[in-house]
């Protein structure tokens, strides 16, 4: 077994020690906060060992497989989380949320085949970058709000709502939930635009319908939508929390779902 492969187990006890830590603080009410982080950059640290190795050791990154696919995206979701749990001390119990998701991700990762994998000549350039790069804050900024939004539906029932104490109110975490859905609908509009600046120099053309870009249209529409519909009809936070949840549900399945069934990971990539 490679070295990579060792350290992404590691990885994956790491987060999971995270999440367990994260769900049983918040349920007897504690605030483990700096030992939750050290361990949430531990994993993350030994993940990009990892990713890193394996760069190293194929010479491209990972951009092409599933499991690449996989590997990159949790460690941006957890790089991304792991700012918003340092800077905004107030919604830190949303990680008894987040890295349950983190490590389940994990589980399927290290599921999947990880074999090598050669890049293919129209993934060479700085737009892969530019666009992967947008997409990663796209989706890191969904799942907090997708967060923000459980604990929201889940205050409805009067047995959980005292594990959340620490969280500020139902009308603050909706707000902060719309910010965060507000980053996620303009860098999911950078992603598309770059994404088809490189179609255009990849393959002569800048959309061609196929089902990732079709989804990754509905992701885009369905964003503006709920941003649309809450400025104009200021619904109650629980109807905004479902449709930030909606949100979450389409564009992961856009994500990861698509590029599953598909055999490559974007149509037109080889």
């Amino acid at each position: 077994m490679l070295l990579e492969t060792w350290i992404l187990w590691g990885c994956v006890l790491i987060y999971v020690a995270a999440g367990c830590l994260a769900i049983i603080s918040t349920v007897f009410r504690k605030r483990p906060d700096r030992t939750l982080l050290l361990l949430i950059l531990g994993g993350l640290a030994m993940h990009s060992v990892a990713i890193g190795l394996r760069w190293e050791r194929l010479g491209h990154g990972p951009f092409n497989t599933m499991f690449e696919i996989l590997s990159s995206n949790i460690w941006s979701l957890t790089l991304f989380f792991s700012i918003v749990y340092w800077r905004i001390a107030a919604i830190r119990p949303i990680a008894a949320f987040v890295l349950p998701v983190i490590f389940m991700m994990m589980g399927w990762m290290m599921s999947v085949p990880d074999h090598d994998s050669i890049l293919p000549a129209s993934y060479l350039t700085p737009w892969l970058y530019v666009h992967v790069g947008f997409g990663k804050v796209f989706m890191g900024a969904l799942l907090v709000s997708f967060a923000l939004s459980l604990v929201v539906l889940l205050r409805e029932g009067a047995f959980i709502a005292p594990d959340f104490a620490r969280l500020p109110g139902n009308a603050s975490l909706d707000e902060l939930s719309y910010r965060f859905i507000l980053l996620a609908l303009v860098f999911d509009s950078l992603m598309l635009v770059a994404g088809a600046i490189w179609a255009q120099d990849a393959w002569g053309r800048f959309w061609s319908w196929d089902p990732l870009e079709t989804w990754a249209f509905v992701s885009w529409l369905l964003l503006a939508f709920t941003l649309h519909f809450r400025v104009t009809y200021r619904p109650q936070p629980m109807y905004s929390a479902m449709l930030a949840i909606l949100v979450f549900a389409i564009s992961f399945m856009t994500f990861f779902g698509i590029p599953f069934i598909n055999q490559v990971p974007h149509q037109g990539a080889v």
